[in-house]
């Protein structure tokens, strides 16, 4: 299975976690393209038949973020806009991101008990990633579990060091 990893990250080469995560990405050989758009794109004009392509020539999509006011990124939220057209993602003939497994590498800054029903942001993390889930279905792809890391700012090196790891096992079961 050949995974896309999709990365966005306003200040990637200062996060402990996305770059720790990036890191261990590239890490795992042939099977694993890890794909930075902050860094493809540092001034936002995305090349949008070349992420087509990158979309199609792998079998697994993972979308990699922190967890900015409950959504993606900027970029990565335009990368959506611009390269998931309509006619060729979804609607009429837009079919090609059909049966794709879609899946999201998350980092959040709080506690995960602030992602539940009565926390500090009211609802769970599934209810908050419906879009992303809504966005597979209109593809037509499989959308996975995905991985959630939260507590960002209060966690240890190791602890981080461990999360890489993990996620980089997650991204290819």
């Amino acid at each position: 299975m050949k995974v896309l990893v999709i990365i966005a990250h306003p200040n990637l080469g200062k996060s402990r976690i996305n770059q720790r995560w990036k890191s261990e990405l590239q890490k795992q050989g042939d099977g694993v393209t890890v794909h930075a758009l902050n860094e493809a794109y540092p001034d936002g004009v995305i090349d949008v038949e070349k992420e087509q392509a990158l979309l199609l020539a792998h079998d697994r999509i993972v979308f990699q973020f922190p967890f900015y006011w409950y959504s993606a990124p900027y970029l990565m939220q335009k990368w959506k806009e611009e390269v998931l057209t309509f006619g060729w993602a979804y609607g009429p003939g837009g079919d090609k991101l059909k049966g794709k497994q879609i899946m999201l590498g998350i980092s959040t800054g709080g506690p995960a008990f602030a992602y539940q029903a009565g926390g500090y942001n009211n609802f769970s993390m599934s209810e908050l990633l419906k879009p992303f889930q809504q966005m597979s279905n209109l593809l037509g792809g499989s959308y996975m579990s995905p991985y959630i890391l939260h507590g960002a700012p209060s966690l240890s090196d190791e602890q981080i060091a461990a999360s890489a790891l993990e996620y980089a096992a997650f991204v290819q079961k």
